[in-house]
């Protein structure tokens, strides 16, 4: 390879280290610009280190983050670590590496691998949840949800991990009823468990979701999870007894084919409504049942179970008895725990009804006016009133393991529950050498009598901390605040600041946080927006989520099936320009693509060409740029800018390999001012080569270099497309030399002549001779006569 090649190996280590020199990519918050906050999900350092996968989201919002500094917006693009959490406590009891060295370890890991790929991060800015510093306002946010009841203790079935030695939120266990961390069976367990009271906020998750721009299949996943259903509250009184039974439905219209009832195995009238002859029957029932997850339960391919009470309930719109089953597909954390059952109407009933062989009765479907006249028919007789339903659940918050923030509640047999005071945070984990939780499925930290017994602030008797730590979603509920004033030690963030950048305008993620992440971090949002603490009602403006990038085999890329594709691995032989771009040319940034390492082929070879046209237009020299290049450029300009705008990386790359091939096709007639317009569009996508592109364009204009990544972005040309090349041969004595093309439509004589004595065709006849005539046609011809 020359020395005149485009040589990746030679350039990117370069400028990585001239921009880790700069401050180019640091936020001011004190500038009067325009912000754009450009945020990427921050990642959980494991130990297998980042794969192509994060690396294309990571781009993804580089490249956006790039070019809004070029277009002279103030741009945060922070980046931290997400670094609480089960599989680092697992690999410290499997390896007796404390968790925090393992954290350290890998965060560094994962900061090489960013750095080797130029984003273009504010690590001035950088965080990781496990610094005490960070998450002592994670206590902190902890403690005003306490305060306002939205954080209190229940003792409930929970999902459990035997595995793990843990309890799970419903978010975090798969259709298949695995725990999606360890992909291990999940089971129910009664255990006392902190929650947090999402429940409260279900409305305006659902409502606000108007307020921002979020994708379609976003909104439906958060809409559907937390399901709201508006109905009714009916009544049914149980046959030979003073007590009743209440149901919940939206469709009051269907009383009429009511032919049974279910009701779930937890419901608490269960015991009074079974008959002796049934009692054996429901009790065994009811025991399978307790083993299953909530999820397991309610899919609707599975196969539907039951039981008959022995009772009869009354439909209190026919009069018509009506027999009282108990089965697990009904849910006793929603709606009432009790179901009407209308197998004319609801499949799932319908299967049920079959094969119990529970008769079937035809209704016609009346609608919502006819429910609405039937529930105040109901009303008037005090069987039925109006209600809303959630599926969503209250949010398990505790979990029974030593590598998570603190709960930092202090438990006193004379004050109940006291917080830790705030002067005291951060409640601070021990540093223990044995992690494994226990058999009881307590936390590790229960083990730990110096750290549990305490003196109760209130008191001043003996007391015990709590021993459960928080979930790893904890962290990453507010941490998009932080960023915006993370080395402040007085609050969580400056209100002056947070008001002045937020909320965040883009956040890019991935499609599994829909109903995790990203709807617990609008929920601590809105909690804090109305303690007056932030000035907006949701964090995130705009929300992307990225497709996935496969393993070749088109397997998803996982450790444990060795087809993970280090970044590191493609830098070194096609370098970090070409993996940026590959990844953004691969298609649509929502899809879903298989590896496809030939591929990358191609950009490598687009990127040699453009560094082989550079040298060019440098020897060419030329003074204007032929029409056609303008127009195509202008063009390029134009879609480049839309694209990017709208996440369209795959067209806009597209778009630029189209203007070079005009430009090769004219072999390179596009002067230097203008070469130099579309470096600037490249930069965004392939920053290094850019970079260098521009420092020796300087060095050839003799001008001071200033990186490319702080020029403007290049700006349309509205009249370029009414314009027309004017083509004037060039002469010396007689002879034709070169070809001048002017564009700007300037012919006049001392410009023609100007112009043309600079072409390369022509200079070499021209050095060292005198020129006694100079004949020029205006527009036609110009004839260069020598002295003899």
């Amino acid at each position: 390879m020359s020395e005149n090649a485009y040589n990746s190996k030679k350039i990117e280590p370069k400028w990585r280290e001239f921009w880790k020199k700069l401050p180019i990519y640091q936020a001011d918050l004190s500038s009067d610009n325009e912000k754009e906050y450009i945020l990427v999900e921050f990642p959980y350092p494991s130990g297998a280190g980042l794969h192509v996968g994060h690396v294309w989201g990571y781009t993804m919002g580089d490249v956006l983050a790039r070019r809004a500094r070029m277009k002279g917006k103030n741009v945060l693009f922070p980046m931290g670590w997400d670094a609480f959490g089960l599989p680092t406590e697992n690999y410290a009891i499997k390896t007796g590496v404390h968790p925090a060295v393992a954290t350290a370890q890998n965060v560094a890991t994962f900061r090489q691998q960013m750095d080797r790929m130029g984003f273009s991060f504010d690590w001035s800015r950088e965080i990781n949840t496990t610094d005490p510093n960070y998450y002592k306002w994670t206590q902190w946010i902890f403690l005003k949800l306490f305060e306002k009841g939205l954080a209190y203790k229940s003792n409930m079935p929970i999902n459990w991990c035997a595995f793990c030695k843990t309890g799970l939120a419903n978010e975090e266990v798969t259709g298949e009823n695995l725990h999606e961390r360890c992909g291990k069976p999940v089971e129910r367990r009664m255990i006392d468990q902190w929650l947090l009271k999402i429940t409260a906020y279900a409305d305006r998750l659902i409502d606000d979701l108007s307020t921002v721009d979020y994708t379609n299949d976003i909104v439906s996943q958060q809409t559907n999870w937390i399901g709201r259903s508006i109905g009714a509250y009916v009544t049914f009184a149980i046959e030979g007894s003073s007590e009743t039974v209440t149901v919940f439905t939206t469709r009051a219209d269907t009383l009429p084919g009511v032919t049974f009832m279910v009701v779930s195995p937890e419901h608490p009238l269960l015991s009074t409504l079974t008959t002796d002859e049934q009692s054996e029957n429901v009790r065994d029932y009811v025991k399978i049942a307790a083993s299953k997850s909530e999820l397991e339960r309610s899919q609707l391919q599975k196969d539907k179970t039951g039981v008959f009470t022995g009772s009869y309930v009354i439909n209190p719109l026919t009069g018509a008895r009506v027999p009282l089953w108990v089965s697990d597909y009904v849910l006793a954390s929603y709606g009432t725990g009790a179901v009407m059952g209308v197998p004319a109407y609801d499949e799932r009933d319908a299967e049920f009804a079959e094969k119990y062989h529970i008769p079937v009765v035809e209704v016609e479907e009346l609608g919502e006016h006819v429910s609405e006249e039937i529930v105040q028919k109901l009303a008037e007789k005090g069987s039925a009133k109006p209600g809303v339903e959630y599926k969503l659940r209250d949010w398990i918050f505790s979990r029974q393991h030593y590598w998570g923030e603190p709960i930092p509640i202090i438990h006193c047999e004379t004050c109940g529950m006291v917080p830790v005071p705030i002067e005291q945070l951060p409640l601070e984990l021990p540093e223990i050498t044995d992690y494994q939780p226990t058999e009881d499925g307590r936390s590790p930290l229960a083990k730990v009598e110096s750290w549990v017994n305490v003196v109760c602030p209130t008191c001043g008797k003996m007391a015990k901390r709590e021993t459960d730590t928080m979930p790893n979603w904890a962290g990453s509920s507010w941490y998009f605040l932080r960023f915006v004033d993370p080395h402040n030690n007085s609050e969580f963030a400056s209100r002056e600041k947070l008001d002045h950048m937020m909320p965040v305008d883009l956040y890019i993620g991935g499609a599994e946080h829909t109903t995790l992440h990203l709807l617990y971090s609008r929920f601590w949002h809105k909690v804090l927006f109305d303690q007056g603490l932030v000035a907006t009602a949701e964090p995130y403006a705009k929300r992307r989520n990225r497709g996935i990038i496969l393993a070749p085999d088109g397997r998803k890329m996982s450790k444990s099936l060795g087809n993970v594709i280090n970044p590191n691995d493609e830098v070194d032989v096609v370098g970090a320009d070409t993996l940026r771009m590959y990844e953004l040319f691969m298609g649509p940034y929502q899809d879903t693509f298989p590896w496809n390492p030939s591929a990358e082929k191609g950009v490598y070879r687009f990127l040699e060409r453009v560094y082989a046209m550079q040298g060019k237009v440098l020897v060419n020299n030329l003074p204007d740029t032929r029409l056609s290049v303008r127009i195509k450029l202008n063009e390029t300009i134009r879609k480049v800018g839309k694209d990017v705008e709208n996440m369209k990386f795959n067209t806009a790359i597209s778009a630029l390999m189209e203007c070079l091939n005009e430009i090769e096709r004219t072999n390179g007639a596009i002067a230097k001012k203008d070469w130099q317009d579309f470096v600037k569009l490249l930069a965004p996508f392939a920053p290094f080569i850019s970079e260098q592109l521009w420092f020796e364009m300087s060095e050839e204009l003799g001008k001071p270099f200033i990186s490319i990544h702080v020029q403007a972005w290049p700006s349309e040309d509205n009249t370029v497309e009414d314009k027309k090349d004017i083509v004037i041969p060039i002469q010396v004595n007689g002879k034709h030399r070169d070809t001048l093309i002017i564009s700007d439509g300037d012919v006049r004589q001392e410009t023609v002549e100007s112009r043309a004595k600079e072409m390369g065709g022509v200079k070499k006849w021209l050095d060292g001779k005198a020129v006694s005539t100079v004949v020029y046609v205006p527009g036609r011809l110009i004839n260069f006569v020598l002295q003899k």
